[in-house]
C-alpha cells in the first residue's frame, strides 16, 4: 500500500497533522500536491519538507511569494481557487485530504469525486451544504468517501462488516464544549476567548465554536445521514464528556458497538489515510481504569438551539442545509471579531433560515447561489444586532 496524496488546506489544523503522518510513515505516503489559501510562509516550509510536483496558494496576491520562494526545487506553482480544483483532480493522484474549511472545499472535493479520486473528507461541509449531488456523483465514479471526522470514522469501523439492514440507530457523541453546564443567562455574555476553550480537543477556531455552540454536532448529524444513508430521526445525539467514545451503532438485535479512543484527531486520519489496514502507531491508549466512569445525557437544545435548527434544515432538505451552513460560518466569523453575542449565533441562523426560498435542485450552481445569497442575509441581520 503506497499511496499519493493531496492534502487540500495544508497549512490548517487537519492538514498539518495528516503531513505529520506522512513524515511519519514515508513508506505508505507521498505527497504529491499541497494547497493553502493564504499562509504562503507555512506552504512553503511544508512544500521544501515534502517536495511536492505542484503547489497551491489560493490567494493569488501570494503567488509571486511563493514561486520565488520555490525556485529552483522543481517544484511547479499555481495560485487561485480554479488551480485548487484543478490538482484535486489531477493525474497521480490516488486520495485527495480534503481539508479546506467551510463553504470553500465544495468545488476541489466535487472536482475530486467527479475524477473518480478517493477522498479522506474532514471538510464535512462538502456534505451539509451539497450531499445528495456529492453521494450520486460518487456512486456514480466509484468514489470512496473516507470521513476524517472523529465521530464518522467510528461510526465506519462499528458498521465494518455489518449488513446495513442490521443497523437500527446511529449515535453521535458530542463533549458538550466549554458551556454544557454553564447556565443559559451566562451565555449571552462569554466571549470568544472562553469559547475557545474546549476542554478535550485542539482545533481550528471556526470547528471550536461550532462545537461550543452545538452546531459541530448539527452539521455531523447531516453528514451522517449522507455518509451513511441513515435516516435522520435514525440519527440520535448523546453528550459524553469524556470524549472516549467517539460514536456508536446500535443493531436491530439490540447490541451497541462502540469505538473508543483518546481524544487526538490524528487517529481518524491515519485510519482515513490506511483503510482498510491498520498501522502500528504510538499513539496515546486510553487507560480506562484510570478514567473510572464514561458519563452520557441527553443535549439541552433549548441552551444550544443550533442542533435543533440543523435538524430543521436537513428535514426540509434541498438548498435549506447549505442556507444553515452559510449563515453560521458568517455569524461565527462575527462572534470572532466580537461584533455580535455567543446567543447571536444561533439567532442568524434562525433569521437565515426563515428568509431563504426553497430550492430543491441538487446542483453545484444552486448551493452557490444560496451560499452567497444566504451569507447577504446573515450580513444584514448581523449589522442590525451590532448596531443594537
Amino acid at each position: 500500500m503506497h499511496k499519493r496524496l493531496a492534502i487540500i488546506g495544508s497549512t490548517g489544523s487537519i492538514g498539518t497533522q495528516a503531513l505529520g503522518i506522512v513524515a511519519r510513515y514515508p513508506d505508505l505516503f507521498t505527497v504529491s500536491v499541497l494547497t493553502a489559501g493564504s499562509n504562503a510562509e507555512l506552504l512553503m516550509a511544508q512544500a521544501r519538507l515534502c517536495r511536492p510536483a505542484k503547489v497551491v496558494i489560493g490567494n493569488e496576491a501570494f503567488y509571486q511569494v511563493v514561486k520565488d520562494g520555490l525556485s529552483g526545487l522543481g517544484i511547479e506553482v499555481m495560485a487561485g481557487q480554479k488551480a485548487v480544483e484543478d490538482v484535486a483532480s489531477s493525474d497521480g493522484i490516488d486520495t485527495v485530504v480534503a481539508a479546506m474549511v467551510g463553504f470553500a472545499g465544495l468545488r476541489p472535493t466535487t472536482a475530486a469525486v467527479m475524477a473518480g479520486r478517493e477522498v479522506a473528507l474532514a471538510n464535512k461541509e462538502t456534505l451539509v451544504v451539497a450531499g445528495e449531488m456529492i453521494t450520486r456523483a460518487a456512486a456514480m465514479t466509484g468514489t470512496r468517501l473516507l470521513p476524517v471526522d472523529s465521530e464518522h470514522s467510528a461510526i465506519m469501523q462499528c458498521l465494518n462488516g455489518e449488513p446495513g439492514s442490521s443497523v437500527e440507530r446511529i449515535i453521535l457523541t458530542a463533549s458538550g464544549g466549554p458551556f454544557r453546564d454553564t447556565p443559559a443567562e451566562r451565555l449571552a455574555k462569554v466571549t470568544p476567548l472562553e469559547a475557545l476553550r474546549h476542554p478535550n480537543w485542539t482545533m481550528g477556531s471556526k470547528i471550536t465554536i461550532d462545537s461550543a455552540t452545538l452546531m459541530n454536532k448539527g452539521l455531523e448529524v447531516i453528514e451522517a445521514h449522507w455518509l451513511f444513508g441513515t435516516p435522520a430521526d435514525k440519527i440520535d445525539v448523546l453528550i459524553h464528556p469524556q470524549s472516549i467514545i467517539h460514536s456508536m451503532v446500535q443493531f436491530t438485535d439490540g447490541s451497541v458497538k462502540a469505538q473508543l479512543g483518546v481524544p487526538d484527531m490524528r487517529l481518524p486520519i491515519i485510519y482515513a489515510l490506511t483503510y482498510p489496514e491498520r498501522v502500528v502507531t504510538d499513539l496515546p491508549r486510553p487507560d480506562l481504569a484510570d478514567l473510572g466512569a464514561l458519563t452520557f445525557g441527553e443535549p439541552d437544545t433549548l441552551r444550544f438551539r443550533c442542533l435543533a435548527l440543523a435538524r430543521m434544515a436537513l428535514k426540509a432538505g434541498g438548498n435549506m442545509p447549505c442556507a444553515l451552513n452559510a449563515a453560521n460560518e458568517a455569524a461565527v466569523a462575527a462572534f470572532l471579531r466580537e461584533k455580535i453575542g455567543f446567543n447571536d449565533i444561533a439567532g442568524t441562523v434562525e433569521h437565515v433560515l426563515g428568509k431563504t426560498e426553497f430550492n430543491g435542485e441538487a446542483l453545484l450552481d444552486v448551493y452557490a447561489v444560496t451560499d452567497q445569497r444566504s451569507r447577504e442575509i446573515a450580513n444584514e441581520y448581523i449589522n442590525k444586532v451590532q448596531k443594537k
